[in-house]
Formats: structure tokens, C-alpha cells, sequence
């Protein structure tokens, strides 16, 4: 049985979007590091309709022969009700009962069903209760601006499975959904 697990860069008020414009003055070998043990266990990306469209025109032209031959050649999953086609390399539309179609996936699935960004997916996947690991490389900047992750009023306890802090100050933090 696999596990879902969601990664975003994130702004200490929570801003998850255009981390591009923000969060290159951070990275560094340590999160390069972390980031690399992560993609070692990923089986599968599992991503919303936004991210598939901005990934599936940057990664299939990318110069970056390693990264792109990883997310071109892997398996992605796409939630989407309003694709029709998804044309790049080893991807599937998961459409109608959604919960059901990732709860199935994730049995077959042995190892990690990553989701990078698509914050309105990490929430359905929340309450739905299908989510194993949040993972936050939380910034040490305020933003100020943008989509954050938590936009809506649900509740959802979490609880701290790791955490690491990097030279540059930014936290490499784990949650799972709490056990009681």
C-alpha cells in the first residue's frame, strides 16, 4: 500500500503560490538533499488540472536532461473533471469519484503518490482523509500576497513527524493527520 505524500515551498504567512518568484535565494544543497531523498521514493506524481497544464509545457521543452527525463518519464495522475486529453508522456485523468479512483491507487501503489503544489488538491485530499504527510519547506519571508494553503475554514489536526532546519533558515517540516 502507498502513501500520499504533498510538498510545498511556503512563506511564514503561508503563501504556496509562484514560489518561483521567491524561494531560489534558499535552496541550497541541503534542501537539494532533501528534496532528492524524496523524489527517491516517489512511485507516481498525483497533481491538480493548474500544475498538469504549467508542468506539461515546461517540463516536456526543458534543456535540464536529468530532471526533465524524471517527470517526463513518470507516471502522473491528473485530477481533473474539464481535461479531455492529457497528451504528456505516462499521464492518466482521474475524474468522476475521485476519492475512490486515488483510495484504489493508493493501494496499488507501492511506494510514495507525490503531490508537488496543488493546494486545492492537498485539501480535498485532507478531507477526504487520503492525505499520509504534509511536507513544508517553510521560508523565513513574508510574502505578503498570493494563494496560501489553508484558504478555507476547515479544521485539520495535524501532528509534527519530523523537522529539520537549514543554513539558509528555512524549516524542513513533516506532518501526518493525528491519530487521535
Amino acid at each position: 500500500m502507498g502513501r500520499i505524500v504533498s510538498n510545498f515551498f511556503m512563506s511564514l504567512d503561508g503563501v504556496v503560490e509562484s514560489p518561483d518568484q521567491w524561494h531560489m535565494s534558499y535552496f541550497n544543497d541541503e534542501m537539494g538533499a532533501a528534496i532528492g531523498a524524496g523524489m527517491g521514493t516517489n512511485k507516481a506524481f498525483l497533481m491538480g488540472r493548474v500544475l498538469y497544464d504549467e508542468w506539461s509545457d515546461f517540463w516536456p521543452k526543458s534543456d535540464d536532461e536529468q530532471l526533465a527525463g524524471f517527470f517526463n518519464s513518470h507516471p502522473k495522475y491528473v485530477v481533473s473533471d474539464s481535461l479531455e486529453r492529457a497528451d504528456w508522456n505516462n499521464t492518466k485523468i482521474i475524474s468522476g469519484d475521485v476519492a475512490g479512483q486515488i483510495k484504489a491507487l493508493k493501494d496499488e501503489t507501492d511506494g510514495d503518490l507525490v503531490v508537488t503544489g496543488s493546494a486545492t488538491l492537498v485539501r480535498a485530499l485532507l478531507r477526504d482523509e487520503l492525505l499520509d504527510e504534509l511536507r513544508v519547506f517553510l521560508h523565513p519571508i513574508v510574502v505578503g500576497h498570493g494563494a496560501r494553503l489553508f484558504e478555507d475554514d476547515a479544521t485539520h489536526a495535524l501532528e509534527l513527524v519530523s523537522q529539520e532546519q537549514f543554513s539558509t533558515g528555512v524549516l524542513n517540516l513533516a506532518y501526518a493527520p493525528a491519530t487521535a
